[in-house]
């Protein structure tokens, strides 16, 4: 192993490539990829005791396992499988390369505040469009136990093991386009997805090539069932876009309402709110997230659905 590159044991060395890279600004690692994990058992994305961080995608050169570590200046990376090679050429992407945050300009204290407690948090972009969208359409208007679950379930069936992942994160990659088309009614209802929401998936599946492509959001608006939400969370994680801004979220119009007036707001009110920060408002809203502002919770907690026993 590399100095500076600590491990639990050693790493699996066949077929693994390696590089080193050392971000030009403070790079808080943990913060810059939370969008991107479905969950604590994600079977796509693991954080083992070291700290380093474990993500899996089906790349354009195949099924992919990347470890990224980092310690000091430089972010320590390890790849595994057909699509190593591409997962390392992406890393600066990932992990905020192509971000601006530097246009970004305070017009509240608390934003001030955390620009300057939070100056390693970057929007990084994995330009995996349908993976991005396929995680987005299970998240539509359910709680978030019941999407990773559907995630979860879907990926332990019909994804493969992650080449040089350790057996104990029990790792998976998610399956190409092409087998998520293949997955059976039956599959779809035993993961807890309904059936429309399951044909969302199947019909941007049939399309995704033309996705990678052109993944704006007028185009991905013209999927059925993708709306306004699912875009925006589509895009902020696969293509990075700083300004795209959660509308229709449970959550997101309280949280942003609550931490820049002190009170609650619809959608109409966030976006209200939000608009002198025109091309970061995604940005703003991570920003307040890490914060800790939140409303109180008032009532009884939502109950996790279960459409399997239906």
């Amino acid at each position: 192993m590399r100095t500076g590159e600590p491990t639990a044991g050693r790493l699996p060395e066949h077929g693994s490539q390696r590089r080193e890279w050392r971000p030009p600004w403070p790079l808080d690692l943990s913060a810059v990829l939370a969008p991107h994990r479905r969950g604590p058992r994600d079977p796509a994305f693991q954080v083992d005791r070291n700290g380093a961080i474990w993500r899996t995608s089906h790349t354009p050169d195949g099924a992919g396992t990347i470890r990224l570590f980092h310690s000091g200046e430089v972010v320590y990376c390890t790849a595994w499988g057909p699509g190593a090679g591409w997962l390392l050429d992406g890393v600066p992407a990932l992990l905020g390369e192509g971000d601006a945050p530097e246009g970004l300009r305070a017009h509240h204290d608390i934003v001030r505040e955390q620009m300057a407690r939070r100056p390693g948090l970057r929007i990084g972009r994995t330009d995996r469009v349908f993976e991005a969208l396929v995680a987005a359409v299970m998240e539509q208007k359910v709680l978030s136990e019941e999407a990773y679950r559907a995630w979860g379930y879907l990926l332990r069936r019909f994804g493969e093991p992650a080449p040089g992942a350790p057996a104990e994160l029990r790792m998976r990659v998610p399956p190409p386009p092409a087998v998520w088309v293949r997955i059976p009614s039956w599959e779809w209802h035993r993961s807890g997805l309904e059936a429309v929401r399951a044909r969302t998936i199947i019909g941007a599946a049939r399309v995704a090539a033309r996705l990678e492509a052109d993944p704006a959001e007028a185009r991905l608006r013209t999927l059925p069932g993708v709306g306004v939400w699912t875009a925006a969370e589509t895009r902020q994680r696969a293509v990075g876009d700083p300004d795209a801004v959660s509308v229709g979220d449970y959550h997101v119009p309280g949280l942003v309402g609550w931490a820049l007036i002190g009170r609650k707001v619809d959608d109409a009110g966030m976006l209200e709110l939000l608009e002198p920060y025109a091309g970061h408002r995604y940005r703003v809203t991570r920003l307040l997230e890490s914060s800790g502002r939140r409303p109180p919770r008032r009532g009884p907690r939502l109950p996790v659905r279960d459409y399997r026993s239906f």
